[in-house]
């Protein structure tokens, strides 16, 4: 049997079941002050940005609306507009703090296509290097992520709100 080491994943595991709320819902409704804690990046009127607690590589983002719901054609116009002009200025802040390769962009919808969370949508933003897929990934299917999520957050946070002003111009 393999294993990896991963203390901080235990305060999860013990808490699943524990509360109802979708973690997403109690992110979002947090006061300006504690949106860090939860790595909630950008609260905007309709959708929001927070970074993935257990990525699958540095940088990797969600975009999200803030009214809870799992049905993607029940989004409203103005909702689906501001999670994909939030997307662009992901992109464009990750290009900058990270200088990815590539990137993944995508929701699963259902639990047959992958969602973890069914019930909040959710847009995955994954950075891509050329060879992120290591030995670490294809011998052991374990991935090792090289940044503390809260260095991260710190780093990208004002090259996101650069971008954001300057496209709001």
């Amino acid at each position: 049997m393999k294993r990896l080491w991963a203390p901080w994943r235990s305060k999860y595991v013990e808490s699943i079941g524990e509360s109802s709320e979708c973690f997403l819902c109690e992110a979002v409704k947090q006061p300006e002050e504690r949106l860090r804690d939860y790595l909630v990046l950008y609260k905007g009127k309709r959708a929001f940005v927070i970074f993935n607690k257990y990525p699958y590589n540095p940088g990797h983002l969600m975009v999200a609306p803030i009214d809870h719901t799992g049905d993607y054609t029940l989004l409203d116009e103005d909702t689906a507009l501001e999670m994909h002009k939030l997307v662009r200025v992901c992109l464009l802040a990750l290009r900058r703090a990270l200088n990815p390769h590539g990137f993944n962009l995508g929701f699963n919808l259902g639990r047959s296509a992958g969602a973890g969370l069914e019930t909040h949508i959710h847009l995955h933003i994954v950075p891509r290097w050329n060879g992120d897929t290591n030995f670490m990934s294809t011998l052991a299917e374990t991935r090792v992520i090289s940044q503390d999520l809260w260095e991260m957050y710190d780093r990208i946070r004002p090259i996101f709100f650069d971008i954001l002003h300057a496209a709001e111009g």
